[in-house]
């Protein structure tokens, strides 16, 4: 029987950690191949399982044994295989589902770019267009729209996921009106309007990323209270509201996250709410993600998680007051801030 291990010694763990791609390589073929759906309440042998996901066993008994050792399924003592609370997230019925980011963060295009993280830590530019010949986002869609499927669907669901944290944590009884910017399609704002039944909503974002906003809000319960507007935040904040909400899009290059700040200033005016909500590299229980998705976005498109620090520094550099710093969940941290007067 194979069990997640801990603290091994520092040459043991070095060695595990230089083959850190074979557990995400097992990961991805265990969710690519739906191994976590086909296994159910309870534990399974594996010529089942091969069965129902149309594998070879012994090979796939060498998968569930590799994950095993992470704490990705377990393997029990008469040779079957059960669910963990780890494997239970790589089901897609999962109200918490991680499938679609482990799918995100292994995408093929990672594999590309994650050699090559030196002569971006050498240079500090990305490593994509020298790949590619293009900018992340236009290579993800012109050359593989399967990866650009998977980033929708991971980001549809964390924002799910995160959307009713935020709407709980925030404090909005004395507003009228909210403005969600880059906003995907729309969870956060849909959850404020679910909170406060009398407040107005507005959902700003790419006019290809708008077209797909829920439902509720393009012609739903919502619609009436919702306006999408189709729109490039780093080139202008055509929305007037009592609350701007920033989620997760202050990761870009120091220039854009400069133009974003300084259009929401301009459309708010003195006084106006910013909410800033954003993934940190300090104080933070999730050290090890953050600083992950840190370098990789040094890698796609040259941007950079925060620190506390330098997310204050960028906000004041803006015209805004940070008021209070809060966490949202083990991930998130919410910056209240207000336009100077």
């Amino acid at each position: 029987m194979t069990t997640a291990e801990t603290a091994p010694p520092p040459p043991m763990r070095l060695r595990e950690l230089v083959f850190g791609a074979a557990c995400a390589a097992a990961v991805r073929a265990a969710a690519r191949l739906g191994v976590a759906d086909a296994l159910g309440d309870d534990p399974k042998p594996v010529e089942d399982l091969a069965a129902s996901v149309k594998t070879e066993p012994k090979p796939l008994r060498r998968l569930l044994r590799a994950l095993s050792c992470y704490g990705v399924f377990a393997e029990r003592p008469d040779g079957t295989f059960a669910h963990t609370d780890m494997s239970r997230l790589l089901r897609e019925d999962d109200p918490n589902s991680l499938r679609a980011i482990a799918l995100w963060c292994t995408e093929p295009w990672t594999w590309d770019a994650w050699p090559r993280l030196d002569e971006a830590v050498r240079t500090g530019e990305n490593v994509v267009e020298s790949l590619y010949g293009k900018d992340f986002f236009t290579y993800l869609n012109e050359d593989a729209p399967e990866s650009a499927d998977v980033f929708n669907q991971a980001m549809t669901r964390s924002s799910e996921q995160s959307a009713r944290e935020v709407a709980a944590l925030l404090d909005l009884s004395g507003a009228s009106s909210v403005a969600d910017l880059g906003g995907g399609q729309g969870h956060v704002v849909a959850c404020l309007l679910d909170k406060y039944p009398t407040m107005r909503g507005s959902l700003l974002d790419l006019p290809r990323v708008v077209e797909n906003a829920l439902p509720r809000l393009r012609t739903g319960d919502l619609a009436d209270r919702a306006e999408i507007v189709p729109g490039d935040v780093r080139a202008s904040v055509p929305v007037k509201a009592d609350v701007y909400v920033i989620k997760n899009i202050l990761e870009w290059d120091d220039e854009s996250t400069a133009r974003l700040l300084g259009n929401v200033t301009a459309a708010g005016g003195p006084g106006t709410r910013v909410i800033v909500i954003e993934n940190l590299v300090d104080d933070t229980p999730s050290m090890r993600f953050s600083t992950a998705m840190d370098l990789l976005l040094l890698l796609n498109v040259g941007g950079a998680k925060h620190t506390t620090e330098s997310m204050v520094g960028r906000l004041t550099s803006a015209g805004l007051v940070v008021d209070d710093i809060r966490p949202v969940n083990p991930y998130l941290h919410a910056f209240e801030c207000h336009v100077a007067g």
